[in-house]
C-alpha cells in the first residue's frame, strides 16, 4: 500500500493521478489534514485517512498497513522540522518499508535559506534506520508563472536573480518523478537531484511573457531588501516575503542550476518547457 501525505494540495493531487495510472485506488492512502476536503479522492475509491503534520496523534494509524509513504514537505516554513519528524518517528512505528521526502535541489550544499529545513529532516530520515529515497526537487515553474498577470500589468517581472540560471521544472514533472518512484523497485538509499531540462534567467522569463502576450515585459533586477519590500507591498507576508527574496539571491549563486537531466531520465520524458508553462498561466 503506497500513501500520499498532503494528498489534497497541488503536487499530491498530481502524484495520486500518475499512481492510478498503475496503482489500484484501493491500495492508495490519501493522508490529509481534513479529510472532508478529499471526498473526490474517497469517491474515485482511495483510502482517506486523517494525518495532521501538527497533531502527531493522528499519523501512526493513518500510516497503518502503509509499504510506501510519501512526505510531501510541509507547507509550514519554520514548522517544518518538528512536523517532519513527527511523520517519520510515526512511519518507522507503523512499519513503512520506504520513506520518499520532497527535498530540495542539493539541500547539503544549497545557498538557500530554505533548505535548511530539508537538511534537518534528511539528517532525520538518515538516523531514524527508515530505508528511504531523496527527491531534491529545483524550483516549481509555476512559482515563477503565478505572476505572469502582474507582470504583463506592469510590465516587469520583479526579481533579485541577477542572471542566475533557473534549471525549473511543472509540478506536474515532479509528480510523475515522485510516482515513478513509488512504483518502482530498488529505490532505497537513492538520491535524486531533479530540474528543467533547460536553464533560464529571469530576463529569459521576461522574455518569454512579452513574446506570448505581445505586452513589453522586462525583468528588472532589485536588491534583495527592496524586493522584499516591493513583495509586502503587494500583500505577502513579511516571512513569505523574506523567504521568495532569499531564494532568488539563492538562485543568483546558482542554487536552483543543474543540468543532470535525472528528472527527464526518471519520468521517461523531456520535462515541460518554459513556454508551456508561460502559455498555460496566460491563459488561466
Amino acid at each position: 500500500m503506497i500513501a500520499i501525505t498532503g494528498a489534497t494540495g497541488q503536487l499530491g493531487r498530481l502524484v495520486i493521478q500518475n499512481l492510478l495510472k498503475s496503482v489500484p485506488a484501493g491500495q492508495i492512502v490519501a493522508a490529509v489534514r481534513s479529510p472532508e476536503k478529499a471526498a473526490d479522492l474517497a469517491a474515485l475509491g482511495l483510502q482517506v485517512r486523517q494525518a495532521d503534520y501538527a497533531q502527531p496523534a493522528t499519523l501512526e494509524a493513518a500510516f497503518q498497513g502503509v509499504d510506501k509513504l510519501l512526505l510531501i514537505s510541509s507547507s509550514e516554513v519554520g514548522q517544518r522540522a518538528p512536523q517532519h519528524a513527527a511523520v517519520i518517528a510515526a512511519a518507522k512505528n507503523a512499519g513503512v518499508k520506504l520513506l520518499a521526502y520532497t527535498s530540495i535541489l542539493r539541500a547539503d550544499s544549497s545557498p538557500l535559506g530554505l533548505a535548511a529545513e530539508h537538511k534537518a529532516t534528511e539528517t532525520m530520515l538518515r538516523d531514524s534506520g527508515i530505508p528511504f529515497v531523496l527527491l531534491r526537487n529545483s524550483w516549481y515553474t509555476e512559482n515563477y508563472t503565478g505572476s505572469v498577470g502582474a507582470a504583463v500589468q506592469y510590465g516587469a517581472v520583479m526579481g533579485s536573480a541577477k542572471d542566475g540560471r533557473i534549471a525549473s521544472a511543472a509540478r506536474a514533472d515532479y509528480a510523475a518523478a515522485a510516482a515513478a518512484v513509488l512504483t518502482k523497485e530498488g529505490q532505497a538509499g537513492k538520491v535524486y537531484e531533479l530540474a528543467g531540462d533547460t536553464a533560464y534567467t529571469l530576463a529569459d522569463l521576461a522574455a518569454e511573457i512579452a513574446r506570448q502576450s505581445g505586452k513589453p515585459v522586462v525583468y528588472k533586477d532589485m536588491p534583495e531588501a527592496e524586493y522584499k519590500a516591493a513583495l509586502m507591498q503587494v500583500g505577502l507576508p513579511e516571512g513569505f516575503a523574506a523567504l521568495l527574496a532569499d531564494s532568488d539571491v539563492g538562485a543568483s549563486k546558482g542554487g536552483l542550476f543543474d543540468d543532470g537531466h535525472q528528472l527527464s531520465q526518471l519520468i521517461g520524458r523531456p520535462t515541460t518547457p518554459l513556454a508551456d508553462v508561460v502559455k498555460a498561466a496566460l491563459a488561466a
